[in-house]
């Protein structure tokens, strides 16, 4: 197998890599990292069906081809600080996001949790250099980001769009969590109204009103008078 570079022409790319014809290009790989690698070879058909794509951005949405072209993991190194540890116990952040709200399901997580006190959202990137919130660009490695400061990742991403790296080879749900934009939606659409269902139960009133926490206190004993042993 050998790795060969992007030619605009195919008839430039055959003659100059002689054993390309040998398979159509099945036994060779090009790396291309990236929206806009993927671009560039999109529309180059025999060369995106045949040949093996390495590439930085797995999405079906640009046809990637699951067990045929391979996920490469952005991997942005030096980190900005050292590696985590498994002092569970004492961390006080539950979860952790920060860049830019220029997705659907990202702005309605900031909205969301920009003021949870164990949630930190922020609408920034953060540096590479000092590990602050920065300008500094860190596109989907922050997948490796989450696994170097020994943090679970929790992704957000229909699975059948999304070719996690590796994962012929690791299980991805065993290490991570992996969640789909619309369940995510509607899920917390569907909590969210059951929430203002019961939210009644959970007030004091005085004198008590219909379903307030007096009468579920009061429904509580009820349910437990059968338990009354009598002599």
């Amino acid at each position: 197998m050998a790795i060969i570079a992007w030619c605009r022409e195919s008839t430039v790319l055959i003659q100059k890599y002689p054993f390309w014809n040998r398979t159509l290009g099945a036994d060779h790989f090009f790396v291309t990292c990236h929206d806009v690698g993927v671009r560039a070879t999109e529309n180059v058909t025999f060369l995106v069906k045949n040949s093996i794509r390495v590439v930085c951005s797995p999405s079906y949405n640009v046809g990637f081809i699951p067990h045929k072209d391979v996920a490469l993991p952005q991997i942005l190194q030096p980190f900005a600080l050292p590696r985590g540890g498994d002092d569970i116990e004492n961390r006080t952040i539950l979860g952790f996001w920060a860049g830019h709200r220029n997705s659907r399901i990202r702005a309605v997580l900031a909205r969301l949790w920009e003021n949870d006190t164990v949630l930190s959202i922020s609408n920034n990137r953060i540096s590479r250099a000092t590990g602050q919130l920065g300008g500094s660009q860190v596109n989907s490695a922050r997948i490796a980001d989450s696994i170097h400061y020994a943090c679970v990742p929790v992704i957000l991403s229909d699975y059948h769009d999304l070719h996690l790296p590796f994962s012929d080879i690791l299980d991805w749900r065993k290490f991570s969590i992996i969640l789909g934009e619309e369940d995510v939606d509607e899920q917390y659409k569907a909590l969210h109204h059951n929430l203002r269902r019961v939210e009644r139960h959970f007030e004091w009133h005085t004198p008590p009103i219909k379903y307030d926490a007096f009468h579920m206190v009061m429904y509580e004993l009820w349910l437990r008078h059968h338990t009354m042993k009598y002599r």
